[in-house]
């Protein structure tokens, strides 16, 4: 039957216990495992050593350069534009959400202008547009709001 006094352990999980100090003929005699000489081999010795906010920065990693805390925009460029409007149709958060161009996320969107655009008219709402861009869309009567 089984019951708490009968349980053990699996087989290998356990380990014995290192017991210095006991002997040379344990294996860990004479500096039981001290070393020979120094602040550690003696006895009374804290392993609190460092204590304080200072050692604790220390150990902590360090990341090098600067992060933002703005997100980061997603970019649509203008040839995936051509792919997918017609000629004097409104560019915004939904219909770019509807037409899978970008998922529906609440990151900024903004227009880059690599490819060629080749619709006319086309109309930008609430969206940022890259220099490039801006002159593609403004040379086929595209306006920018």
């Amino acid at each position: 039957m089984l019951s708490l006094s009968s349980l053990k352990p699996k087989q290998g999980s356990t380990k014995n216990r290192k017991r210095v100090g006991r002997g040379n003929a344990s294996g860990h005699g004479t500096y039981a495992t001290r070393g020979l000489k120094g602040q550690n081999s003696r006895s009374g010795v804290s392993g609190l050593k460092r204590l304080g906010m200072k050692p604790m920065l220390l150990n902590i990693p360090k990341k090098r350069g600067f992060t933002s805390l703005a997100p980061k925009a997603i970019a649509v460029n203008v040839f995936a534009l051509s792919k997918v409007y017609k000629d004097n149709e409104v560019v915004s958060r939904a219909t770019l959400i509807k037409k899978g161009l970008i998922d529906d996320s609440k990151q900024p969107i903004k227009i880059l202008g690599q490819g060629t655009l080749t619709i006319k008219g086309l109309q930008f709402e609430k969206v940022g547009v890259s220099q490039s861009a801006r002159e593609q869309i403004e040379k086929l009567g595209g306006k920018i709001q």
